[in-house]
């Protein structure tokens, strides 16, 4: 099972405990619940993790629920949640994945009508709306009625909450979204809140928090947002609404005294936050989205702030950015001024995965732009150096020996490349396959032709992890080997990652004097920033690229410095933001 559901798994025992007593089980409840928004949040797959003896470092899994895990990765199943589950339908299940169906209510209908087939209840729910059956049940009426058959119809139109977004498309919504509330005159600020502030891999929804001091008039201007489908909801202080897409969006408005709070409320995560407010609580403080109470002075006021640096500042703290709010020990950090300096977008000095449109027959695909396009946007990025990292050529169209005469041709354009560009370093890279057997897809005399390879798997993921492992360090193995490019395979929402061995290739690389990518592709977001956390503990290097195909490609490098600074990385991690002579001395070496 992988991550998703294996969350989804824990909701439903949640469910199974709400359903048979929310009194009884209410501690049992929240457990599952804060398990599996942590199991969901996780950038690597528990299985992984599991087999590396670490499934307590997953914030909100406790001993019980570690026992579970590993329960179900031995043999399948969990006892436990079998007996959680005796006595409810099973057709209960998919209705929990539908706005607005809670675990009571879907037990009610499913109950009254006695439905019992998993694969048809949510279709059997709307023609029974349809219909009007649901209507005259106790506890509905007409209203919740034409409420389920419109979420149920948003549900199978993909118009939900429930499908998380890659950061970027996140991201890009949210800044659309924050560029248009700029233009009115009453918004003083806009920030955007949550995962998406903290800059997850991928985002639930995006939620965007406002400061002004005219906040009618802001949530009238919000919710004639041009892109807008419908309004969902508009309170005092809040608003949502459906764009395109079927993405929601939702505003909260505080006035600027108390923003600070509010930013650092909202932004979480809810362990963090969690973790924050045992930490005042022990100095007799209460924290809330609208400021801090003093406990030990009855009847004293709030007090406000209006900046996130006050608020964490009066807590004894520093400012703690929100990429590290995960209580991965960043509080504690804060409290000693032991905050890492955190690597930024200025420090980056080049850019060593990129893929042109020049034609060599690639073992995979190709990039849009001609080499000539993508060093001139490097220079626009004000880059030192830049590596042409295309496919290898495929090996099985060529002989070694027309695949030589490919590399050598080449070869010579990139020199003469590197000779009417001298203000930046042209690099001679391949992104090169590491086959099924370990071996680099071309054998040394092609690779004498290049400076220096970022490899690869691109094949076989099924492998076991222990053949994997040899694989992966076979392959890196090779003396101009420098890089492991996306270094756990993964696709978000689509596929996991192959397992490896960590420990192990940490330990390689830094023998070596290897560097494990962080890979900015949106879909990839890879090396994930808990690997990249222990990956930095370990003493391992890193090198953040694009991977582009495109010159516009080349402006996601934000978003792989974002992975890094989640994974706690500084300057003095990333070798490409290195000057171009010690870069050079180092992918040459």
């Amino acid at each position: 099972m992988n991550n998703v559901e294996i969350a989804k798994l824990l909701r439903n025992v949640a469910a199974a405990y709400t359903i048979k007593s929310e009194y009884k089980y209410k501690f049992q409840i929240l457990a599952y619940l804060k398990a599996a928004d942590s199991v969901e949040h996780a950038s690597t797959e528990l299985r992984t993790l599991y087999q590396q003896g670490v499934l307590e470092k997953i914030p909100g899994i406790g001993p019980t629920i570690e026992k579970r895990l590993s329960e179900l990765f031995k043999t399948g199943r969990v006892k436990h949640f079998e007996e959680a589950f005796e006595g409810i339908s099973p057709a209960v299940f998919p209705l929990l994945d539908v706005p607005s169906f809670g675990p009571k209510k879907a037990n009610k209908l499913v109950s009254y009508f006695n439905l019992k087939n998993p694969k048809t209840v949510i279709e059997d729910i709307k023609k029974l709306a349809i219909s009007g059956k649901i209507e005259g049940i106790e506890g509905f009426g007409k209203k919740s009625q034409a409420d389920i058959l419109q979420a149920i119809n948003e549900y199978r139109s993909g118009t939900t909450k429930n499908k998380r977004m890659v950061l970027t498309y996140a991201f890009a919504l949210a800044k659309e979204i924050v560029e248009y509330l700029g233009k009115h005159k009453d918004v003083i600020r806009a920030e955007p809140l949550g995962s998406l502030r903290r800059m997850n891999a991928t985002v639930g929804d995006v939620d965007i928090a406002v400061t002004s001091k005219n906040t009618e008039a802001v949530i009238d201007y919000f919710i004639s947002f041009p892109g807008k489908e419908r309004v969902i909801e508009r309170g005092p202080t809040t608003a949502s609404i459906l764009v395109g897409g079927g993405k929601h969006v939702d505003m909260l408005i505080l006035p600027p005294r108390q923003f600070g709070s509010l930013l650092q409320h909202f932004t979480g995560s809810k362990h963090h936050n969690v973790a924050l407010r045992e930490y005042a609580l022990k100095r007799h403080l209460s924290l809330s989205e609208r400021g801090i109470k003093l406990l030990s002075k009855k009847g004293s006021p709030l007090l406000e702030f209006s900046s996130e640096e006050k608020f964490y500042n009066y807590l004894g703290l520093k400012w703690i950015p929100p990429e590290l709010r995960e209580n991965e020990g960043e509080i504690e950090a804060a409290g000693k001024d032991e905050l890492p300096n955190l690597i930024d977008i200025k420090d980056i000095k080049g850019d060593l995965h990129i893929h042109t449109n020049y034609q060599l027959d690639s073992s995979h695909d190709y990039g849009d732009s001609s080499m000539e396009d993508m060093i001139r946007r490097a220079r626009e990025l004000r880059y030192e150096y830049v590596g042409l990292s295309d496919h290898n050529p495929s090996i099985g169209n060529h002989t070694k020996s027309e695949i030589y005469s490919i590399l050598s041709k080449r070869r010579k354009k990139i020199e003469q490349l590197q000779r009417s560009n001298k203000s930046i370093r042209v690099i001679n890279m391949l992104e090169m396959d590491i086959i099924a057997s370990g071996n680099l897809a071309i054998d040394d005399k092609g690779i004498e032709l290049v400076d220096a390879l970022i490899v690869s798997v691109h094949s076989s993921f099924s492998t076991s992890r222990e053949e994997m492992t040899k694989r992966v360090l076979k392959g890196l193995s090779h003396p101009k080997a420098k890089i492991l490019a996306h270094p756990t395979g993964r696709l978000l929402n689509s596929r996991p990652g192959y397992e490896l061995d960590w420990n192990k290739i940490f330990d390689f690389c830094v023998k070596h004097n290897k560097a494990l990518e962080i890979n900015a592709w949106p879909e990839r977001l890879d090396l994930p920033d808990t690997l990249v956390k222990q990956a930095k503990e370990a003493g391992v290097k890193f090198v953040i690229d694009t991977d582009s195909h495109a010159i516009f490609h080349m402006d996601n490098m934000f978003y792989g410095v974002s992975v890094a600074r989640r994974g706690w990385a500084e300057k003095k991690d990333v070798l490409n933001a290195l000057p171009a002579k010690k870069f050079i001395d180092w992918i040459m070496s």
